[in-house]
């Protein structure tokens, strides 16, 4: 259950860098209800704040990295973004963007995972994250795709003290890991890993990749918008037992991420 405690280790904030701000704007707009908070446009920054209900729920910026693909980064809550930077090199991770300030709000970095997965931290300043989770329309689960499950549990085990544990997916779909913050129940469950074939990663060019889970209303109704604005799905919307009815979508400049109206308790 990913909450807006600050939990070290979990999600406390997205955002999506894309080719086209406005457009992506538009797409999210009409796909999650999100509305969209211009914070400046110029050469240097193109970007703002997407908000649900007048709350905060992820960030979106234009893509400036040459050959970068548009896609979701997940920042992780940590006390410490330097310690964390040296523990990411000690596990045998890159540093994509070493920690730096952003003004009173907090201080960030970048990683890539030993496979090449993309993940981010926050160190919380006067800003703690987004604002809501776990509602419709807001960031609900976090996963990784990945060929090699055991490198990914032993390299986010070191950095961030993570807790693992496996389930088997029904119908021999193989099997999926559950990802825990350090030292808390399992009822806090914040996100998984799931092994794939290399040939199944062709989005990220065959490295691994981190995509968010958007808990929506109703799953059926939230594909139909993604395809009506210019997206495809990639799988779904179909029933998963005990979690809900989802949906692996892509946005127009295939940026990747899941709608999952959650099962009833």
């Amino acid at each position: 259950m990913i909450t807006t405690d600050l939990t070290p280790g979990s999600p406390c904030w997205l955002d999506l860098g894309a080719p086209d701000v406005p457009a992506a704007a538009a797409f999210y707009g009409a796909v999650l209800g999100w509305e969209y908070e211009s914070m400046g446009e110029g050469e240097d920054m193109e970007g703002g704040m997407f908000r649900k209900d007048g709350k905060t729920v992820a960030g979106l910026g234009r893509l400036t990295e040459e050959g970068a693909r548009s896609a979701w980064m997940i920042y992780y809550a940590v006390t410490d973004a330097d310690a964390t930077t040296q523990a990411v090199e000690r596990a045998g991770g890159t540093v994509r963007v070493p920690p730096r300030d952003l003004d009173e709000w907090g201080r960030m970095a970048q990683y890539s995972d030993p496979l090449g997965g993309q993940f981010a931290v926050w160190q919380p300043g006067k800003d703690a994250g987004f604002e809501l989770a776990d509602e419709p329309g807001s960031l609900s689960w976090t996963e990784l795709y990945t060929s090699d499950a055991a490198a990914a549990q032993e390299f986010y085990g070191a950095v961030f003290g993570w807790q693992f544990s496996d389930m088997e997916l029904p119908g021999g779909g193989g099997t999926y890991t559950l990802i825990t913050p350090a030292g808390l129940p399992e009822e806090r469950m914040q996100g998984g890993v799931m092994q794939v074939r290399q040939e199944d990663l062709a989005l990220a060019n065959g490295r691994p990749y981190w995509h968010p889970v958007f808990a929506v209303a109703d799953c059926d109704a939230a594909v139909a918008k993604v395809t009506e604005n210019g997206g495809s799905v990639q799988m779904g919307p179909a029933d998963a037992e005990g979690v809900g009815r989802l949906a692996v979508c892509v946005d127009p400049s295939d940026a990747d991420f899941v709608v999952l109206t959650p099962a009833e308790e």
